[in-house]
């Protein structure tokens, strides 16, 4: 069995809904946890008050409370391919991510995520992501090491003062396979929740979501795309590749949602062809111009070489 080696924490609703106790709550919570699991981690001890103080089977539902319980899986699937840790100093570490490895803990995985795996190998316990990317994706990601100085990196993603983009691959409709290159879309729309809820969905309003898509190069059905987002909604460069005809090779969400591979039958050979290529930023301690470029290539392009503006 995989424990994790941080608790969570979940904040209980305002209002008590007929629940009584901790134990029911988090029992009708998370509904896929077999009742009697969350009991044993009760009796275990894994499950207290934030501060420490344990909760048993019959504390009492206390509104608005913190609780703390540590996720465990059966077995934990290993995901077999290595990640890159790019650039360390006091303030931040700059990782390489490959495809199918979750940023943070999720699902069936408790301890093998990029985050874990840099806390191993730095024997650091101080590292915080500082973004996210899908699972599915590959490609850089940005941590804090430092808590005193977290916030400025925060507030570098909240104010829209980092440069990200993407590469991608994705299949050419019969219209661009001719057309003079590059070609370029602007794409603004309003992006929110779907069903299931960890789809997006394209809706009428304001937008929220703003993406620059760039055909830079091509084979006879192939296109290799470089993608800048200028807001970060979820699944946001996936839904507007797909919104100008050019959905990302092999994505297993859109435009058809797939039925999920167990994790232990999962096929790797084909992985999302999505990379996180180029992130940069002002550092706001050092003042340093930060330029990092993911060293991964997307598979399905022989070079996936953006090639230089003259």
């Amino acid at each position: 069995m995989s424990i994790a080696t941080k608790p969570s924490e979940i904040t209980l609703p305002p209002k008590d809904r007929g629940w009584g106790t901790v134990l029911n709550f988090l029992i009708e919570k998370f509904h896929r946890i077999d009742a009697a699991v969350w009991q044993q981690r009760v009796t275990e001890g894994k499950v207290y008050w934030y501060g420490g103080e344990p909760i048993d089977a019959t504390t009492a539902f206390l509104p608005s409370r913190r609780v703390c319980y540590y996720r465990e899986v059966l077995a934990e699937p290993l995901i077999p391919f290595e990640h890159q840790i790019l650039y360390r100093d006091e303030h931040i570490i700059l990782a390489c991510k490959p495809h199918f490895l979750a940023v943070t803990p999720g699902g069936d995985f408790v301890n093998e995520c990029l985050l874990e795996r840099v806390k191993r190998e730095t024997s650091l316990q101080d590292v915080v992501a500082v973004h996210r990317l899908d699972k599915e994706t590959a490609g850089l990601v940005l941590f804090s090491i430092n808590s005193q100085s977290r916030p400025l990196y925060y507030q570098l993603f909240a104010e829209g003062k980092i440069h990200k983009s993407y590469q991608a691959v994705a299949l050419l409709p019969r219209e661009l396979q001719s057309q003079e290159l590059p070609q370029t879309w602007q794409v603004k729309n309003r992006l929110e929740k779907s069903t299931p809820a960890f789809l997006m969905q394209q809706v009428d309003g304001e937008a929220n979501a703003f993406s620059s898509l760039t055909l830079v190069a091509k084979t006879a059905e192939l296109g290799l795309f470089e993608l800048c987002p200028h807001t970060g909604k979820t699944h946001q460069l996936r839904l507007h590749m797909w919104s100008v005809g050019c959905p990302i090779l092999f994505d297993k969400y859109y435009p058809v949602l797939l039925p999920k591979e167990p994790e232990r039958e999962k096929n790797y050979t084909q992985p999302l062809q999505l990379l996180a290529k180029h992130l940069s930023f002002t550092d706001p301690v050092t003042g340093l111009e930060h330029q990092f470029e993911s060293p991964r290539q997307l598979q399905s392009w022989p070079t996936a070489k953006v090639p230089k503006e003259n």
